[in-house]
């Protein structure tokens, strides 16, 4: 997707005690807790751009992308792996934990 050049935005479900300790440049944090009450926020993030979902492994992210395309938000996806494999194959720079 990148590479093609679309519009992306990364979305952190993370706890902030992760995002402290490594985080894609330019992603939003929004724990998964606190997802339902930021809806709006996340609708108008995603006219602007197709959300990339992550967490540290991929599970947190799937739960949180299957609730938002249950709210009509259709052009969000589960970043595969999550951050940890963000590091290990696109941004070795990414501290893994």
């Amino acid at each position: 997707m990148r590479a093609s050049g679309e519009s992306l935005s990364f979305l952190d479900v993370r706890e902030p005690q992760e995002w402290e300790t490594a985080r894609i440049e330019g992603a939003t944090l929004i724990p998964m807790g606190v997802v339902p009450a930021t809806i709006q926020a996340i609708e108008s993030k995603a006219d602007e751009a197709s959300l990339i979902v992550y967490c540290h492994h991929g599970v947190r992210s799937l739960q949180v992308v299957s609730w938002l395309r249950q709210q009509g938000i259709a052009c969000c996806y589960s970043l595969a792996g999550g951050i940890d494999r963000w590091s290990r194959e696109i941004d070795p720079s990414v501290a893994r934990y």
